[in-house]
């Protein structure tokens, strides 16, 4: 374990919240394992009416700015691979945009978000690399998401058929 995750504490809440509820201190690919760990709690919101969905997004990203910055803070790293809410919000974000709830359109929405997230084309490369702080640890993950949401919303609409 590296120096970095030994300053976290897991009875913290807000490390709680960052590392995903522990996802983010999977052994290989935190990110990943945050994008899957955020598909149960997708699952909860799907239950809410979009509005108060879109609320909690909201919300999410707001406290979101703070736990990343002050796990941060703690770890003594910016933007350390076990900080995976960010992640959880990407993915919310991204399947906010499925035509219907369906694993399929669940699996294409995950390899979407995850391809633009791990690729970071541009604009998202210059917000990882240009803003900073618990925003910059959030922001990247958001535009992923949007964008993510805008593929899987063209295909699902003007290509219905293209997963089934």
């Amino acid at each position: 374990m590296d120096v970095a995750k030994k300053r976290l504490n897991m009875r913290n809440p807000w490390h709680l919240l960052a590392t995903g509820f522990g996802s983010g201190l999977f052994p290989f690919g935190p990110g990943t394992a945050g994008s899957i760990a955020a598909i149960p709690f997708w699952i909860l919101l799907t239950f809410l009416p979009w509005q108060v969905y879109s609320l909690v997004v909201m919300f999410s990203i707001c406290i979101g700015v703070y736990i990343c910055h002050q796990t941060a803070k703690d770890m003594g790293v910016h933007d350390h691979g076990s900080i995976v809410w960010d992640e959880f919000v990407g993915m919310w974000i991204t399947l906010m945009a499925l035509p219907v709830n369906d694993w399929r359109w669940v699996l294409a929405g995950f390899v979407v978000f995850r391809i633009l997230d791990i690729w970071k084309p541009w604009p998202i490369r210059w917000f990882d690399r240009n803003v900073h702080g618990g925003m910059g640890i959030m922001v990247d993950d958001i535009v992923a998401g949007v964008f993510s949401a805008g593929i899987i919303y063209l295909i699902g609409h003007h290509w219905p058929f293209a997963l089934f």
